[in-house]
């Protein structure tokens, strides 16, 4: 396997970037859809239900059918990379709003309440006191999401998207091993790897919020 890894580094290394253009502008576009959602039903209750509930159903579709889903549609299907980032979005949608209601959710009252005491605006509590606050968990929720996003990724190849993939689907066809770990370990690499990230990113807001 390291021989044919080595053989074929720059195949691998290309499509290690597509896979992490793939999954990095996913997970960029779910944050900023994700984000204000998750603040939408803390504020807005009763949104909390069909919200969820939408992003939960998204879940439950099999990947490969979901992209199966997409493709009829004519500004998606013409592109392969268009069609593939718009399913990962989808999927990565859950944690992110999940994770940022909980977050929002969990900020004591009294201290909302004592920085509207202050004079501040709702979007002023949002933005400098809640969402401070509620980062750890946020940031949870997009470590959550981009771990799933770099495995969903590789069902990107069944529609000629790219990235790492190939190698499976190709290693699949010839019932070569060799092949399909050649996609399967920088994968998991990069998972694992994303993971680490975001993990130290999350001690480092821990950290300055435990001393206050």
């Amino acid at each position: 396997m390291l021989e044919f890894m080595w053989s074929h580094r720059a195949e691998i290394a290309t499509l290690t970037l597509e896979h992490f253009w793939l999954v990095a502008i996913s997970i960029a576009l779910a944050t900023t859809l994700g984000l204000p959602l998750g603040a939408l039903i803390h504020r807005n209750v009763f949104l909390k239900q069909p919200i969820l509930g939408a992003s939960n159903l998204v879940q439950t579709i099999p990947s490969l059918a979901l992209f199966g889903l997409l493709l009829p549609l004519a500004w998606l299907g013409e592109r392969a990379d268009r069609l593939a980032i718009v399913a990962l979005t989808l999927y990565a949608l859950l944690p992110i709003i999940r994770n940022t209601y909980e977050g929002l959710s969990g900020v004591e009252p009294s201290v909302t309440q004592a920085a509207r005491g202050m004079g501040m605006s709702d979007r002023e509590v949002l933005w400098q006191v809640e969402l401070p606050l509620a980062m750890p968990f946020i940031l949870a929720g997009i470590r959550v999401a981009t771990v799933i996003s770099i495995g969903t990724a590789t069902i990107a190849a069944a529609i000629g998207a790219g990235g790492l993939g190939e190698l499976i689907f190709r290693g699949l066809a010839m019932v070569d091993n060799r092949v399909i770990l050649a996609g399967a370990v920088p994968a998991a690499l990069l998972a694992l790897a994303a993971d680490g990230a975001f993990g130290m990113i999350e001690r480092m807001v821990r950290v300055p919020r435990a001393n206050t």
